[in-house]
């Protein structure tokens, strides 16, 4: 049987149960940035009297604390700051799922979107498997229904659940096509929820707009619906973005623009609409690599991620200076299991020539490697589980050097060796950090469901 991605027509029919399912589906309780020197912020605008017109919501896939302590001592060093680093409100923010001690993307994001916990594997969705799923309203919904314009960006592909979750509801998260399909106003699939569409779409999964098995051309028909369409990052540079004017850009491998580009391009397209506006910014190729074990890649991923932060802010100071009416909110979907290993020497931010945290552990009296029990080198990186894991003693596996495991694609060593596809987040909270206005409502400790709502309460929805 073909797989749904529900509409709002399918939750329409569900009305009458909408109500008792809500209850139980709540549950208990190829874009690499350079180094991104810290952007200065202003104070955070708690009190601020003037309605709230613009929110951005950045979320990195799998970017737990210690990937973020790394990103920083790759980056910058360990005395450095990243621009995540200096935003003047904090929180940590509590992951499980509706079914899962670990969640994963979809689930995660799901609580985000609509402030209910949700199943892994399932995007914005309850009551899967009963004659009437029901689909809560997301923060992209609720906000092109308020008559704000909205838009998502993902350094993945468009239709990875970091983004989807804000516009698609589908039992299966991982049916790319059927999600993609949500977007298109007026088209098979359409999730009518969106009010017209979303204004702003930009990312990978080209894949799942033209050359699709159902012969379909997404990207033709959105045009057809008025869209504009920029293939690749010289066109995307090239947008001079007007009122009313709505752009979608789904890049093939080796035309993605990078992250912070394609923050700053949706940024114009949304600010020249002149309404309210909300813009969810992912950057799905974190987890992407977490899950492979390449810990270079997911630390390039992680500081692309705060260049498009610093982006955002500089952006949005331009256009609404202080931030009087503007929240921009960064945090993560889950840990991954990333772990830093030994007492290594301060290793300074990795370079051509220095490894820096990608390196070997290294004793502080005169740089010799530190060894394990089988007397070998070992990473201050590793992974909780992953596909590379030396059988037996480490002394009959590949003799490490610094040259190797800086390789962009070299995999870390993992304590639980895992078959390709079968490596977890981890299940630690996360970091949440905050400025503008309302900033100062996030702080201690929060469910992911409670990001929602305190968004929803900042814009005044």
């Amino acid at each position: 049987m073909k797989h749904k991605v529900w509409s709002a027509g399918s939750a329409a029919m569900a009305a009458a149960l909408t109500a008792g399912l809500l209850a139980g589906c709540a549950g208990p309780g190829a874009n690499k940035g350079g180094p991104a020197p810290a952007a200065p912020v202003p104070p955070s605008m708690a009190g601020e009297e003037q309605s709230l017109r613009h929110i951005i919501l950045l979320v990195g896939d799998g970017m737990g604390f210690n990937t973020l302590t790394a990103a920083r001592t790759y980056a910058v060093g360990e005395d450095g700051d990243l621009t995540l680093d200096t935003l003047p409100e904090s929180a940590y923010v509590k992951t499980y799922s509706r079914d899962m001690q670990v969640t994963d993307t979809a689930a995660a994001m799901s609580a985000y979107m609509t402030g209910v916990k949700t199943n892994n594997g399932q995007l914005s969705i309850g009551g899967c498997g009963t004659a009437a799923p029901h689909t809560p309203a997301t923060l992209l919904e609720t906000a092109r229904k308020r008559g704000w314009s909205a838009g998502v960006v993902n350094a993945a592909s468009v239709t990875d659940p970091l983004t989807a979750a804000g516009y698609a509801h589908a039992c299966q998260a991982a049916r790319g096509d059927d999600i993609a399909a949500a977007l298109v106003p007026g088209g098979a699939g359409y999730n009518e929820q969106l009010t017209g569409g979303l204004d702003v779409v930009l990312g990978g999964g080209a894949q799942h707009f033209h050359k699709r098995a159902d012969g379909r051309d997404l990207l033709a028909e959105l045009r057809a619906q008025g869209y504009t369409s920029v293939a690749d990052a010289a066109a995307l540079q090239a947008l001079r973005p007007a009122a009313a004017q709505r752009v979608v850009g789904v890049f093939g491998a080796g035309k993605q623009p990078t992250l912070p580009q394609m923050t700053a391009s949706a940024i114009d397209v949304l600010a020249a609409r002149g309404a309210g506006f909300l813009l969810v910014v992912g950057n799905g190729q974190i987890g992407q690599a977490q899950r492979s074990s390449t810990a270079r890649r997911a630390l390039d991923e992680t500081v692309a991620l705060d260049a498009a932060l610093k982006t955002a802010i500089a952006k949005m100071q331009a256009i609404d200076p202080g931030l009087k009416r503007t929240l921009i909110v960064m945090t993560a979907t889950s840990d991954s299991t990333l772990i830093l290993n030994g007492y290594s020497i301060r290793t300074g931010k990795t370079t051509p020539t220095q490894p820096g945290v990608l390196g070997l552990v290294r004793k502080y009296t005169n740089g010799a490697y530190y060894k394990d029990l089988d007397d070998v080198p070992y990473t201050i990186i590793g992974y909780g589980n992953g596909t590379h894991r030396v059988q037996g003693s480490r002394a009959g596996g590949q003799v490490l050097s610094d040259a190797i495991v800086t390789e962009a694609e070299y995999r870390q060593e993992a304590t639980v060796r895992m078959a390709p596809g079968a490596t977890t987040n981890g299940g630690t909270d996360v970091y949440l950090g905050a400025i503008g206005a309302r900033a100062a409502d996030f702080r201690g400790t929060l469910e992911n469901t409670q990001v929602h709502t305190m968004i929803k309460t900042a814009a005044g929805w």
